[in-house]
């Protein structure tokens, strides 16, 4: 890849992680309307939180007013970090019984109240010929385009499972997005657009699939890690270009449990990378020589992306394993510095030139300043980690830093 190129590629990532997660949009209200053909007090006992049918979609398990002031008390069926159901005060006002009202988050068992500190939804009835024409809106202060466009297809998805809640009486569970062949055809289409940065040839289609599946075998391993973990259900949500997310089933619990998913993304390749090279080593042997170069690009692209993502980088998993182990902010400082160091050092090693890793240093550090501080900050404190696995969880880093490392020279000079 030339270097014009790969700087094109960095620099729209950097662009589009701007864009999405840092990019100050102040307040926003997004807005939704569509028309059910159902009765206009069939549905506001459905969208009312108090309402008999507030349940239609197994979210609310039970809901209760606590005042006559429109405070009340709901319970989801989300799970908290406890496991147990998550609950919420919330304050109704501007009810007009039938027709409308809108709500506040007063206080949430799982996050922080300032999360809900802007946030406000309204609901709208409005009878019409055909039937019932609803309205959703909600505002809140965003900081980048990703949560607004998730809040956007969330309600567009709310209102079509109620549509045809009103037409059937059931609930339908899931949806397209989250269908494991629609995130097989993200993957594919991750491939494709990856295709043109290594060339439009089948080496370059070699190589953009081979890309798209050292991401796929990343986000397996901190989807393996959630499971370990206790979560009950983990999924993975592929971002042409960008790559990949791991989702888990609850929030965090604890520090130790943040340290151990973000590390078993690499962790989990790092019993790959050493199996993919045997196996390379015996195709070559055996005068397989397509397959062998297939294997070696496979292991080097795997050690390569997964030591890249142990970079000290605030939402990198490297930088989240660090921010849980070190005890300060000196500590974590240093470690920040040697983590660094050691990547700068093994990339000239491997035969990087130098201009190249100090613009890669330079772009460490822009994401960095990009995504720091941009983590939903949970209700309480996390569970502080242990002496024994602070210093269990920094052998495992230096453990995956070593397999991935060597990895990456090993494929370097066979490549070479």
């Amino acid at each position: 890849m030339s270097p014009i190129v790969m700087a094109i590629l960095v620099a729209s990532n950097l662009g589009l992680i701007f864009l999405l997660m840092t990019v100050p949009l102040g307040l926003r209200t997004v807005k939704l309307s569509r028309l059910v053909v159902a009765d206009r007090h069939r549905l506001w006992q459905a969208l009312w939180p108090l309402g008999k049918h507030a349940g239609w979609s197994g979210e609310i398990i039970s809901a209760e007013a606590l005042d006559e002031q429109g405070t009340a008390r709901i319970e989801l069926s989300w799970e908290g970090r406890d496991g147990q159901p998550i609950e919420r005060k919330i304050m109704l006002e501007d009810v007009a019984e039938g027709s409308r009202f809108s709500m506040r988050v007063v206080d949430d068992a799982s996050l922080d109240a300032s999360f809900w500190a802007d946030y406000r939804e309204t609901t709208e009835l409005v009878s019409e010929e055909r039937g019932t024409r609803i309205v959703l809106s909600q505002t809140d202060r965003y900081r980048g385009v990703a949560f607004l466009v998730f809040r956007y297809f969330a309600m567009r998805r709310e209102l079509g499972k109620l549509q045809v809640w009103a037409r059937t009486g059931q609930y339908r569970k899931g949806g397209w997005f989250e269908h494991p062949l629609s995130q097989v055809g993200f993957a594919i289409l991750s491939a494709f657009i990856l295709w043109p940065f290594f060339g439009l040839n089948l080496g370059g289609l070699a190589l953009a699939s081979i890309l798209t599946s050292v991401v796929a075998l990343h986000e397996l391993g901190h989807m393996a890690a959630f499971r370990l973990m206790g979560h009950r259900r983990a999924r993975m949500i592929f971002i042409p270009l960008l790559g990949g997310i791991a989702i888990g089933g609850r929030p965090y619990d604890s520090r130790f449990e943040v340290a151990f998913v973000a590390l078993m993304g690499a962790g989990f390749s790092a019993f790959l990378v050493p199996v993919l090279m045997a196996a390379s080593g015996f195709a070559r042997g055996e005068g397989h020589y397509l397959a062998a170069a297939l294997l070696a690009t496979l292991a080097g692209c795997s050690a390569l992306f997964n030591i890249a993502n142990l970079v000290p980088v605030w939402k990198f998993d490297g930088g989240q394993v660090l921010r849980q182990i070190c005890p300060g902010p000196l500590v974590l400082a240093l470690a920040s510095f040697f983590l660094l160091s050691a990547l700068l050092a093994l990339g000239w090693r491997a035969g990087f030139s130098s201009g190249f890793l100090l613009a890669a240093g330079a772009v460490f550090s822009a994401l960095s300043l990009l995504t720091m501080g941009s983590a939903v900050k949970p209700r309480h404190e996390l569970k502080p980690i242990r002496t024994v696995d602070r210093f269990a969880m920094a052998a495992a880093l230096l453990a995956v830093f070593a397999i991935h490392g060597y990895g990456v020279l090993w494929a370097s000079a066979l490549l070479a």
